[in-house]
């Protein structure tokens, strides 16, 4: 059995801000959420989170995914350890992280529980040139790791030590719970320091190892908005790596957004300033532009989307989408679709082969295929109490500037001509044409300017 606990009770005063420290985003989510989702690609049977200050933001973004544990006090890492109730008694490997060090990967995660099948307690180290005020692993002789040594605890020799822990191990879960209410304060923080399980385990012969991460901000934590940035920075540029190592075109990866959760299909190129957020999925030889956002989006291959904004809906397989359009609210374009500048669908379904060039709202609403959308054209679908739908139906032409007032039904190739405004179900086959008489006043124009003038002067 694997568990995982994150320890995610601290008050991060250094951050400075009301939100808890490990619900700040990097990547398009919170700390804490890429390590919840990574333990969760690896089938951890249990994951227990241990909270304490501003819980409420935690519980309510995680939800019942994992279970809690309550540290309302802190007085160190392995007092932190000791309310996780519901893991004790129980076989198998738990793996201890901390809800502020969201970079740890996958990858890791998963060697650090093998490595945990060939010792009771394995120790996730690191080697600085310049180690800082970090934890030093202390070996003996022969190489064997027997005790860290936290930085204000050490002597002079051993701040000399260039070996860090970075605070993650994975460990035998009956003898972790077995040694914690053994670990004492006796240290200048007069904390309960986790490290202090591995002299633990060395005095009673329990095998215990340290293995090395390769590159520290791997697992480096975060406490302040500069190392906020610095950790999105580096997710950022890895995830981007991984995309274009896939045969995506980023033609500039310093200024190009994209979630964790996204799924990217090969020779579709990616403008600058580009953000793609959720679960956001991008198919083949597909071309996103600049100043693009694309959030929880389905877009299909040989599509084209202009610096538009599609939320929620999904765009098909060859459309043109854009410039300046926003798609939301389950809105679904499907193929062969060309959609124009300041195009805004909201909860419409586009069939196949129709056309919306330009400046047009189509809210709650489902258009046919080889449908032409003119310029203008808003869907009324709101009567300041409900929202009603619109049903266009095949082979339909909406002219430019007409309002379908909704409920509506528009039959299959029906015309509506433009500028009309209807209010009332039309016909298959047939021609509505709903406008106002014209009425033309002879010199009436001149007259009309002439008069403003003279009220002008009076003035």
């Amino acid at each position: 059995m694997k568990y995982a606990i994150v320890l995610a009770a601290g008050k991060g005063t250094r951050m400075k801000s009301s939100i808890n420290k490990v619900m700040h985003p990097i990547a398009d989510k919170p700390l804490i959420g890429h390590l919840v989702d990574r333990l969760k690609k690896l089938n951890v049977d249990q994951i227990d989170v241990v909270v304490g200050y501003q819980q409420d933001q935690i519980r309510e973004y995680l939800k019942d995914s994992v279970r809690y544990s309550e540290q309302l006090e802190q007085k160190g890492t392995g007092h932190a350890l000791l309310h996780v109730d519901s893991l004790k008694d129980k076989k198998g490997k738990t793996i201890i992280l901390y809800g502020d060090c969201p970079l740890v990967q996958t990858e890791t995660i998963q060697m650090m529980f093998e490595e945990g099948e060939k010792a009771d307690l394995v120790v996730l180290s690191a080697k600085l040139e310049d180690p800082g005020v970090y934890g030093r692993i202390v070996r003996n002789s022969l190489g064997e790791i027997i005790r860290i040594v936290e930085f204000k605890d050490a002597n002079q020799e051993q701040r000399r030590i260039s070996e860090i822990n970075t605070g993650i191990y994975c460990v035998d879960n009956e003898l972790l719970f077995k040694y914690l209410p053994q670990i004492t304060n006796h240290n200048h923080s007069q904390e309960y320091y986790l490290t202090d399980i591995v002299e633990l385990f060395t005095n009673n012969g329990h095998k215990v190892k340290a293995v090395r991460v390769d590159d520290i901000d791997e697992v480096m934590g975060i406490n302040d908005r500069k190392q906020l940035a610095k950790a999105d920075a580096w997710l950022k540029e890895r995830i981007n790596n991984h995309w274009m190592r896939e045969g995506v075109t980023i033609v500039d990866p310093q200024n190009t957004y994209i979630s964790e959760d996204c799924v990217i299909g090969q020779d579709t190129t990616i403008h600058p300033n580009v953000v793609i957020k959720g679960k956001t999925t991008i198919g083949t030889n597909t071309i996103i532009t600049s100043n693009s956002w694309l959030e929880n989006a389905t877009i299909g291959d040989n599509t084209k989307i202009e610096s538009s904004k599609i939320i929620d809906s999904r765009v098909d397989n060859n459309c043109t989408v854009g410039p300046f359009a926003h798609l939301r609210m389950s809105t679904h374009v499907m193929d062969d679709n060309r959609l124009g500048n300041f195009v805004e669908f909201k909860n419409t379904i586009f069939h196949k082969n129709s056309r919306c060039a330009h400046l047009t709202y189509l809210g709650d609403c489902e258009v046919g295929e080889d449908v032409n959308i003119g310029c203008g054209v808003v869907t009324v679908n709101y009567d300041g109490k409900n929202k009603y739908r619109t049903e266009i139906k095949d082979g339909a032409f909406v002219g430019s500037n007409c309002n379908l007032i909704a409920p509506i039904v528009i039959g299959k190739n029906a015309v509506i001509a433009a500028g009309s405004t209807i209010s009332k179900n039309v016909l298959d086959n047939d021609m509505v044409i709903e406008r106002a008489d014209v009425i033309t006043k002879k010199e009436g124009g001149l007259k009309y300017k002439n008069k403003k003038k003279l009220e002008g002067d009076k003035k």
